[in-house]
């Protein structure tokens, strides 16, 4: 089993920046890829960004250009820098780590995009 804890989240000014951090302890070695998808009320979880144990990355249209995945094997923990942020960002982030047949989640962080 993988635990996943994510951190970073809190209220930004349009245009702001903000980094969210997901710590991975536990099952970690198993791990193929991370994510971070996002979600507001009524709405799907939608994908944001995925980084996998290679380091290959990818981004959901709305990320690229603005969000950088990134990932510190030294501390297990994955990224993600969020740069000139717009109202449409506000969202509860989650983590998830990815393994074969496993999907693991975190308890998601809320950032809030308001002037």
């Amino acid at each position: 089993q993988v635990q996943l804890v994510e951190s970073g989240g809190g209220l930004v000014q349009p245009g702001g920046s903000l980094r969210l951090s997901c710590a991975a302890s536990g099952s970690i070695f198993s791990i193929n890829a991370m994510s971070w998808y996002r979600q507001t009320p009524g709405k799907q979880r939608e994908l944001v960004a995925t980084i996998t144990s290679g380091g290959s990355t990818k981004y959901a249209d709305s990320a690229k250009g603005r969000f950088t995945i990134s990932r510190d094997n030294a501390k297990n923990t994955v990224y993600l820098q969020m740069n000139s942020l717009k109202p449409e960002d506000t969202a509860v982030y989650y983590c998830n780590a990815r393994r074969v047949g496993v999907i693991d989640w975190g308890q998601g962080t809320q950032v809030t995009v308001s002037s």
